[in-house]
This record gives structure tokens, C-alpha cells and sequence, in this order.
């Protein structure tokens, strides 16, 4: 009974991952075309590895305090 409800959600995400492929976005095509959509990548790049770092670092942190 619990699987229903994760299969109904998968079914409406599917659909609209569908719904949203024929869609042309300028700002992404503007963006690619003068070549800042490296810039932005980059700093998205930047800083989903400073979390890491930063969670790793509070996880070595919690180790210590619990030992």
C-alpha cells in the first residue's frame, strides 16, 4: 500500500518532464551562445564542493566529539 503513493508521484514527475520538452528557453540559448553559461556552471560547481567540504568537515568534528 505505501508503493502507491511513490508510484502516483513518479507518474505526475514523469509527465511533467515530458510536458517540458518542447519549450526554448532564451535565457539559456543567450547565456550558451555568448559562452557565460561556463561562468555559471562554475560558480554552481564552486559551491556545491564548498558544502561537501564543509560537511565533511563538521562530520570529522561530530567523530571527534563522539569518541
Amino acid at each position: 500500500m505505501k508503493k502507491l503513493p511513490f508510484l502516483i508521484l513518479f507518474l505526475l514527475t514523469f509527465t511533467t518532464v515530458f510536458a517540458q520538452q518542447n519549450t526554448n528557453i532564451e535565457m539559456a540559448d543567450a547565456l550558451r551562445s555568448s559562452g557565460k553559461i561556463y561562468v555559471v556552471i562554475a560558480t554552481i560547481a564552486i559551491v556545491f564542493i564548498g558544502l561537501a567540504i564543509y560537511l565533511f568537515a563538521i562530520d570529522r568534528r561530530l567523530k571527534k566529539l563522539e569518541k
